[in-house]
């Protein structure tokens, strides 16, 4: 057994060192391996790098073929043509969404009042319907205007006045002026040759009518009366196309935009010719009559006349059959005055044998739209109205216009305090 044991030993430690070596060596790999997994994360065998492919319009432009400039520049082109476009569409949606603002309020009230019948609400809640709805634009009356007020016109609003030659030297002060102010949304209604030639020369948008026999006579030799009572006729066409209009006689100096002081909720919005606050804005007139005794005294309602020389009109139904009536009153009735005649239409209630116009109106601010005995009379005077700068100021008091503009817009203007002193409160 002994000699048997011997014989084994040596075989027992040859086995033990090939372990022992086989475990160094694994140490060693691993070892390895740790070393190389630090030294190349990527591993030792990578894929080659993926070339850069370049768009074709990255290549640099003296690379480029004639034809491909060509088609950028079509493309540039196409592009700007689709930026113009698009900004025609927001303006268009712009003025849209501004008329819908304005209209959602009257519509809300032609709702309340013009659809089922309803309870009244609570006291001091009840509110009338102002504003009547506009009529439905209708450019075949007049496919030429249209296309001019298409051009001219803001938020479909337009200033119109009405010139022959007999007012060429006002008429350029008027357009100056309202150039100065900055109004892009102005229009001429020429009545003769000489004024479309004189507007065109001064880069003044004009619009000429078609011959009318009758009218076409009055437009080209008419007096300011005479003309005044045409533009009743020529309005109509414009509200038919869909468009408010503020009319404007030339006589009036522009010192503000007006279109920024318009409430926009009447049919009418006219200057006064009062010159304080009662006549401008009405009150009561206490008639006296002794003779009746105990009921001497009777109230009256008292307020002085719309001027026609200087109102908005919107595009309505009342609207439209105020200028029929008053157009209609003064070719039956020439020597009428035109002033009255409208006033009396836009103000007589019905009565027996007499249906009276049903129209919204609004009398503007006096000092903002002011006539001339308003400046002459009072403001001129008072140190603190002569601070105020009003929005219009209309010379239709006194005969020497021309003078009395030119001094209205140096002293507004260009600021000279005492342009006005000289000019006595009335006519000479």
């Amino acid at each position: 057994m002994v000699g048997r044991r011997d014989a084994l030993l040596p075989r027992d430690k040859g086995q033990s060192s090939v372990g022992s070596r086989i475990v160094a060596a694994v140490l060693v790999g691993v070892l390895i391996g740790c070393v190389v997994a630090f030294l190349s994360p990527n591993g030792l065998l990578t894929a080659a790098p993926t070339p850069l492919i370049r768009h074709p319009k990255m290549v640099s432009s003296a690379c480029e073929s004639p034809e491909q400039v060509n088609l950028l520049k079509v493309d540039i082109l196409s592009a700007k043509e689709k930026n113009s476009e698009l900004k025609k569409q927001v303006k268009d949606l712009m003025e849209k969404l501004r008329l819908a603002e304005q209209g959602k309020g009257h519509a809300q009230e032609q709702f309340l009042v013009l659809g089922d019948s309803h309870k009244a609400g609570p006291f001091g809640t009840v509110k009338a319907l102002r504003t009547n709805p506009p009529v439905i634009p209708d450019e075949s009356v007049n496919p030429r205007l249209a296309k001019i007020l298409g051009e001219v016109a803001i938020y479909k609003e337009i200033i119109v006045a009405l010139a022959n030659t007999n007012v060429k030297e006002m008429l350029q002060l008027w357009f100056t002026n309202i150039k100065k102010v900055g109004i892009p949304n102005y229009l001429v209604v020429a009545l003769d040759d000489n004024i479309e030639e004189f507007c065109k020369s001064n880069d003044v948008p004009v619009y000429r009518r078609d011959p009318d026999q009758g009218v076409d006579e009055v437009g080209k030799s008419g007096g300011n009366h005479a003309v005044s009572g045409l533009k009743f006729r020529i309005l109509r066409e414009f509200l038919q196309l869909g468009y408010s209009v503020l009319l404007s006689d030339v006589d009036i100096v522009y010192l503000q935009n007006p279109f920024d002081y318009l409430y926009r909720d009447s049919d009418v919005e006219s200057m006064s010719d009062g010159h304080n606050n009662m006549t401008a804005y009405g009150y009561n007139d206490v008639f006296d009559e002794p003779s009746m005794g105990w009921a001497r005294y009777a109230h009256t309602m008292r307020i002085w006349v719309y001027n026609s020389g200087f109102f908005y009109i919107r595009p309505t139904i009342p609207s439209i059959e105020l200028l029929d009536r008053v157009a209609n009153r003064l070719s039956n009735d020439p020597k009428s005055w035109d002033q009255a005649v409208f006033n009396e239409e836009l103000f007589f209630p019905s009565h027996p044998g007499y249906y009276g116009l049903y129209a919204a109106k609004r009398t503007m601010d006096m000092y903002l739209f002011m006539n001339s005995k308003v400046l002459f009379k009072t403001v001129r005077k008072d140190a603190k109205l002569k601070k105020l700068k009003p929005v219009i100021v209309h010379v239709n008091y006194h005969p020497n216009k021309f003078e009395r503009m030119k001094a209205i817009v140096e002293f507004y203007a260009n600021g000279k305090q005492d342009a006005l002193d000289h000019f006595p409160d009335g006519s000479d």
